[in-house]
């Protein structure tokens, strides 16, 4: 261990703790313990197939020693199963098939051909496999896979010009091609920066970009992996799985088509409590009422716009879940009501650990259940973490998600507006080696068994399914927010994520953005970072820096480790305050427009956060940008996150874009110089959009396009619950002298508004025509009553 990272995780565990963790270490390596030699076994390819059964969706493959199952889910999806190896429990799969799809067959010389309507693939006798459009074109080619004992590797060709994105959270660059990254949820230990590997949600899915199209694998195998993505062999991805049997879905179309289609098989995100995406302020952590309400009171004495407050462990009693320490917090859901009616929701933390405690009634009924994850000989596990020894709730077993779940009745009786899951990889403290439960642990699996090797990267993703599925139950007429540091495919139906516990760095800055990109790409839209690094004293200038950037993603949470400097938006005074404020009131100004990507996020999968070549796959020059990033279909962000830096390059896609701060309309693509005083970052509108943004009630933000058409959505509702809503859209046409302005409204939610204000921008107003009424405005703003149609001529 880096000695760094020694001391610092030294500072937060404790000398106690830390004597502990030499004993956890040793009871975790006595369980991994297996007797006899170790068995040394090399790789073997599979036996040629020899048969073809055609199924109603594809075929199946035998030969004397593997299976392959083929299966059109869609005519633009595979399901591909070799085996043997034990089939996933479809933890991550909401859907079986996506669309009854028509499938041929036909034998070739070397093996068979399967076809749809979008993919051909040519099934070769030794089991390599290539993926072609019906009119030929081949886009992935598979070599034939190997075994070694219950272990599959998997390889594919690639091409010299192919672009890999995804893998959930990493602290590596946005293409990921040219490196290996491990598949196994873990906590790297005190703070991280880049190159870090591997953190705390992995996703076993990449996206392929290259000349002859772009597709989306996903390997549906929780097992522990190594992803090789051409670092061994720059023309090929090796990927090993150690057991499980090799199943995996492959897409092929645009990118925005591949995330709906895997987010339709995975579950798509489901719409937050509009609340949920305003600002966070947290710390490990406040530790009294009325420290608390000090911080909350300053908050509305400097004018800051707060939203939720999070509570890290030290409100619990000794570290026990599902407590409160009554001497720090005598009265909590007093405290949460009064932060209620300011408008300030409370954020909980629960950490998987249940401490060993006899008169602790969460421990006690555990036991009595047998609710708790068990070693081979059928002593219940203990592990080591902040309660001190602790058992840990067995998430694979359904009553026991059911009996976890009953435990959030208490706290949402409080008022506690959403809950925090940490510590949940699993995690565990250890003074070497690998800091969780060792692999032999067993697991219920739904009641077919299983071990921790197969379990470890699903338990974060089971314990925020049994928290959802209880708080569906408890409230129905509330939305969920839970926000969790660890999951797997499919967690986005459940929680937000943020990044872990990154270094106060400006490397960690620059990182964090790759980071957000990839998870958006990885299925998992709303995630975030601790804002100024997780362990460390950012100065001022760093925390502006990286509190602007933040403040366009898609959580917007301050947080920061035990022992550091507070970082509350006042403590770093002048001129750092008003920045920030400004930015906490433009993040409250673009809440529309949030909500609505929400929403649009709820029905299509796509991420609030996008790489630049989102929508511009063929533009290679895009696909290596990962410091600056789409929100949404409307703007482009490019922080600064370099120290000293009053300016910096930006690269425009193709089209007109405006300045966000001046209004200046250029020109993509190429990169331009834009300025960056301490004040501000580089924001650019995309000519054609209609931004609905919180001013004046409502205002609509015309960006004139030079030529042709633009829209702009605005999404509505009562901001939490499954009560009535509406969607309007905004439909804009430039037409020489004349801009048309077309309003397309649906859904039941009354109209908010009265009057809202629109906005021109890059359109000077000389009359207009409402719904057929000519009617005089002055300047590049007026007031308006709901309309089916605006005329504008332009002032010349």
């Amino acid at each position: 261990m880096d000695p760094r990272k020694w001391l610092l995780a030294l500072r937060f565990v404790g000398w106690r703790t830390a004597g502990r963790a030499v004993r956890a270490a040793w009871e975790r390596d006595q369980a991994e313990r297996i007797p006899g030699p170790p068995q040394v076994l090399s790789w073997q390819p599979i036996d040629p197939l020899e048969h073809m059964v055609p199924l109603p969706d594809g075929a199946r493959f035998t030969g004397p020693n593997a299976e392959l199952e083929i299966r059109f889910l869609a005519p633009e999806v595979l399901r591909l199963s070799w085996t043997p190896g034990l089939l996933p429990l479809p933890y991550a799969i909401v859907r079986e098939t996506l669309e009854e799809t028509k499938v041929s067959w036909a034998p070739q010389p070397a093996g068979w051909m399967l076809e749809s309507p979008a993919i051909r693939i040519e099934v070769n006798a030794d089991g390599r496999l290539r993926f072609q459009t019906p009119a030929g074109r081949l886009w992935r080619e598979e070599d034939p896979p190997e075994r070694r004992g219950e272990a599959w590797r998997h390889r594919v060709r690639l091409r010299p010009e192919e672009r890999l994105y995804g893998l959930g959270e990493r602290a590596a660059p946005l293409n990921r091609r040219g490196r290996t990254y491990r598949m196994w949820n873990r906590d790297p230990g005190g703070s991280y920066g880049p190159n870090v590997d591997p953190l705390y949600l992995g996703v076993p899915l990449w996206i392929s970009v290259h000349a002859e199209g772009v597709y989306l694998v996903f390997y549906e195998n929780p097992y522990d992996a190594a992803f090789d993505l051409g670092a061994s062999e720059p023309d090929a991805v090796q990927v090993t799985f150690a057991g499980g049997a090799l199943r995996y879905y492959v897409f092929y179309g645009s990118l925005e088509g591949l995330l709906a289609r895997y987010t339709e098989l995975t579950g798509r995100p489901p719409l937050p409590p509009r609340w949920a995406l305003g600002f966070h302020q947290s710390r490990w952590s406040y530790g009294s009422a009325e420290e608390v309400r000090e911080v909350v009171r300053s908050f509305r004495e400097h004018h800051l716009p707060l939203h939720a407050l999070h509570l890290d462990i030290d409100y619990m009693d000794g570290y026990r879940v599902f407590t409160v320490d009554r001497q720090r917090f005598p009265d909590l859901a007093g405290l949460i009501h009064e932060l209620e009616g300011q408008g300030v929701r409370t954020v909980v933390i629960l950490d998987p650990g249940v401490k060993i405690d006899p008169g602790y009634s969460v421990y006690q009924e555990g036991m009595a259940r047998r609710a708790f994850c068990r070693l081979p000989d059928g002593r219940v596990y203990r592990g080591l973490v902040w309660p001190g020894w602790c058992v840990f709730p067995d998430f694979t077993d359904p009553s026991v998600r059911e009996w976890w779940g009953a435990h959030y009745q208490a706290l949402l009786e409080m008022g506690v507006a959403g809950f925090w899951h940490d510590m949940n990889e699993p995690t565990t403290f250890a003074a070497w080696g690998e800091p969780t439960f060792p692999r032999t642990v067993r697991h219920e699996m739904e009641g077919r068994g299983g071990d921790h090797l197969e379990a470890h990267n699903l338990y974060g993703l089971l314990m925020n399914r049994a928290a959802w599925e209880a708080l569906r139950r408890m409230q129905p007429d509330r939305r969920p927010f839970l926000l969790t540091r660890s999951g797997w495919a499919g967690i986005q139906r459940y929680a937000w994520n943020w990044t872990g516990d990154t270094e106060s760095t400006w490397a960690a800055l620059r990182q964090t953005i790759a980071t957000v990109i990839g998870l958006g790409l990885s299925g998992i839209p709303y995630t975030g970072p601790d804002i100024g690094g997780f362990s460390g004293a950012p100065s001022a200038e760093l925390f502006i820096r990286w509190f602007q950037a933040a403040a366009f993603m898609p959580f917007f949470r301050n947080h920061a480790a035990k022992g550091t400097p507070r970082r509350e938006p006042w403590v770093f005074g002048e001129p750092a305050l008003s920045i920030l404020r400004e930015f906490l009131e433009l993040r409250v100004r673009l809440l529309p427009y949030l909500y609505t990507l929400a929403w649009e996020a709820a029905q299509t999968g796509a991420p609030l956060v996008r790489p630049l070549f989102w929508g511009n796959e063929d533009d290679a020059s895009l696909g290596e940008i990962e410091d600056a990033f789409l929100l949404g279909p409307a703007l482009l962000v490019a922080p600064v996150v370099e120290e000293g830096a009053r300016a910096r390059k930006v690269f425009l896609p193709s089209g007109e874009w405006y300045d966000f701060w001046e209004d200046r309309r250029l020109a993509g693509p190429g990169f331009i110089e834009a300025e960056a005083p301490l004040e501000r970052i580089p924001v650019f509108v995309r000519a054609g959009s209609v931004l609905p943004m919180a001013e004046d009630g409502l205002t609509l933000h015309l960006y004139a396009p030079s030529a042709g058409e633009g829209e702009g959505t605005l999404y509505s509702d009562a901001g939490d619950g499954f009560g009535p809503y509406r969607v309007d859209r905004f439909r804009m046409e430039r037409e020489e002298d004349w801009l048309w302005l077309r309003w397309i409204p649906e859904g039941d939610f009354p109209w908010p508004w009265e009057t809202f204000t629109l906005r021109l921008h890059g359109f000077a107003v000389a009359r207009a025509v409402i719904d057929g009424q000519e009617s005089s405005i002055q300047g590049d703003r007026f007031r308006v009553r709901p309309f089916q149609e605006i005329r504008l001529e332009e002032k010349t």
